[in-house]
């Protein structure tokens, strides 16, 4: 297994270390109920991607809301 022959100095290990930093998501505001949502995805809020309606958040809140009752 290699080995490096001599220590790496900091500003090479900074360097090296430039591209590793963490970006922040891509939010904007959704343009049908202007609740922050990530960009290319659907809103969680009323489930409209690209001016229409992709997912049926009534449907999921009743099916969680169904699921916990169970549960008690």
């Amino acid at each position: 297994m290699a080995l490096p022959k001599r220590r790496l100095s900091h500003a090479r290990q900074g360097n090296r270390r430039a591209h590793v930093a963490l970006s922040a998501p891509a939010v904007m505001e959704c343009p049908q109920c202007n609740s922050p949502k990530l960009s290319h995805q659907a809103c969680s809020v009323c489930g409209t991607y690209n001016d229409r309606t992709v997912v049926d958040v009534d449907a999921i809140a009743k099916k969680k809301a169904d699921k916990s009752k169970g549960q008690q």
